[in-house]
């Protein structure tokens, strides 16, 4: 015999066994400044003995808010736990939710007709942007829809806040760091389309223009390209005959093989500097230059302590920070673009060369 499911406890049940009417359960629980003490204790009591709790929904189309921010995530959802970075990341913006107490809705898109409607259907009160491209229908959507939003690292986009370090400035940096003008320079890039096309381009195959959406839409690997153009230039290196290795996504075995197949590309023995675009990546690479009589100097983004002593040259750029200002910035609907500091960091076991003054340890 099936036992009949226990009845869910009303507020009219709590204003009964509390003995006051339904609107003091309500505003013991909604708006506890217009109860006086000891009847909102009565009111509490009564609701702790019958298991009674608010309805959240019906709490939520009372007040307009749904209490909870959606966090939009351009890549599959397991990114976000997996990479060390987007997890700090996805830490900061539940950093704020904690001390605000709202909760957070992991969003996914992928890239076709039903992201606009599967981001717009969240009920949410505010976006966070994380990894997506120029031309993504999303943006546009999220702008328009009258919730505020924030977006880490770009593309900026008009009614949104953008949230990122000066990627083309650090970028420069973290290569100038590096005996730029004795090695041989070689590349390991973020993807530069939306089909994340990889393979090994030279510098000759890249638009003129880095920055330009248009040529490429993913923002931050166009300005860290671009940053690392002008320190080669800089120094005398021939651009378009750098070497660039593209991969698909921002994962550790994939810096391994683009790595090894960079240094196939190369002729002779002489000393290589790697710049890659984060220190996943970066920490992949070193396992196939381990596998080399080469002397590599590597430098990687993010300023990982697992790769400050593995030996990799970093950029730190808290990501953490970056998703707490990014939560902020979509709760408070200000739109203004918020460069946060970065700086590089020197590996702490030295077993490459370097060159740069000025430039050390934290």
């Amino acid at each position: 015999m099936t036992t009949p499911a226990r009845r869910r406890p009303t507020v009219k049940d709590v204003a009964k066994e509390a003995g006051v009417a339904p609107m003091t359960v309500s505003y013991s629980f909604n708006h506890p400044t217009r109860v006086a003490e000891a009847t909102r204790a009565r009111v509490l009591e009564a609701a702790a003995q019958l298991g009674y709790r608010p309805d959240s929904t019906a709490r939520a189309l009372r007040s307009g808010r749904a209490n909870q921010l959606g966090v939009v995530v351009g890549e599959h959802l397991s990114y976000l736990l997996d990479n060390p970075q987007a997890a700090q990341f996805l830490a900061g913006v539940t950093d704020v939710c904690v001390s605000e107490d709202l909760g957070v809705v992991l969003i996914p898109t992928r890239g076709d007709a039903s992201d606009v409607d599967r981001v717009l259907a969240a009920s949410v009160d505010g976006y966070v942007l994380w990894t997506t491209v120029a031309d993504d229908p999303v943006l546009a959507a999220v702008a328009g829809s009258g919730r505020p939003a924030a977006i880490q690292g770009g593309p900026a986009h008009p009614g949104l806040a953008c949230i990122g370090p000066d990627d083309r400035a650090a970028a420069a940096a973290v290569a100038t760091a590096t005996p730029l003008a004795e090695a041989t320079p070689v590349i390991v890039s973020f993807p530069l389309d939306r089909r994340r096309t990889s393979g090994i381009l030279r510098g000759h195959d890249l638009p003129p223009d880095l920055t330009d959406p248009r040529a490429v839409p993913f923002p931050v690997t166009g300005a860290r390209l671009a940053g690392y153009r002008d320190a080669l230039t800089e120094a005398g290196r021939d651009w378009d005959d750098v070497r660039i290795a593209v991969v698909e996504r921002n994962q550790r075995e994939l810096g391994e093989q683009a790595a090894g197949a960079l240094l196939e590309t190369l002729e002779g023995a002489g000393p290589v500097v790697m710049l890659t675009m984060s220190d996943e990546l970066a920490l992949g690479a070193r396992a196939a230059t381990g596998r080399t009589r080469r002397e590599v100097t590597l430098t990687g983004w993010d300023g990982s302590r697992e790769a400050i002593t593995s030996g990799v040259w970093s950029v730190a750029a808290s990501l953490r920070d970056q998703g707490r200002a990014c939560a902020r910035a979509a709760l408070s609907g200000g739109l203004d673009h918020h460069q946060v500091p970065w700086t590089v960091v020197a590996p702490e076991r030295q077993d490459v060369r370097r060159s740069a003054a000025g430039v050390g340890p934290e």
